[in-house]
């Protein structure tokens, strides 16, 4: 049965420079502006919506919205208004409290520019103070470079490889590096994020 989703009310989450505002269908084009900076959507390593399939990847991240266990955001600049990118927090699991942040990309422009880091500290805390998680993964692919690093700077720990764990758009079968953030380690990387902020 599908719970209701009055019971999971998405806020919108704000911080200094950027707000994750809830995913609507409304955003198709400033999705697609936002991954045309850099051609996102012609990365092997991850999924990111283009032209043809920002429709698809609309609908399903709503779905699972409506079902309870999605919430998807697009990240919006607060000065501008400008969309630069999605992130979700996916996977829920409210009876072990436990859910992955994911479908993370951003704009070329704003990529190393600390959006990132303050996107994450957003979801984060929301995770962890609002939602009363006790664990937070993240999956990348085992050749995103990039990705692995991000989160490891973000504080997270690498467990391991699962192999094969999904065929991509292109046929290949994936393996996926595995994070996570634990409860007890959020303190200290609450305030290694916060510093973070700071110093850029």
């Amino acid at each position: 049965m599908i719970p209701d989703a009055s019971r999971f009310i998405q806020p919108t989450l704000t911080g200094p420079t950027i707000e994750l505002r809830p995913l609507e269908q409304a955003h198709q084009k400033a999705l697609v502006d936002a991954a045309a900076d850099g051609e996102l959507w012609n990365m092997k390593v991850t999924v990111v919506p283009g032209p043809e399939t920002v429709g698809q990847y609309i609908a399903a991240a709503l779905a699972g919205q409506q079902a309870g266990t999605v919430m998807p955001f697009v990240i919006v600049k607060r000065e501008t208004g400008q969309i630069v990118g999605s992130t979700r927090f996916w996977k829920i699991d409210r009876a072990n409290r436990k859910l992955e942040i994911g479908h993370s990309w951003l704009s070329a422009a704003v990529q190393r520019s600390g959006v990132n880091t303050e996107a994450k500290y957003l979801l984060l805390t929301h995770a962890f103070e609002s939602m009363n998680a006790v664990r937070v993964q993240f999956t990348t692919d085992e050749l995103n470079e990039k990705s692995r690093a991000a989160i490891l700077r973000i504080g997270a720990k690498q467990e391991g490889i699962v192999r094969h764990e999904r065929i991509m758009p292109d046929g290949r079968k994936r393996n996926s590096v595995r994070f996570s953030i634990i409860d007890s380690e959020w303190p200290e990387i609450k305030t290694l994020l916060q510093q973070k902020m700071k110093a850029r």
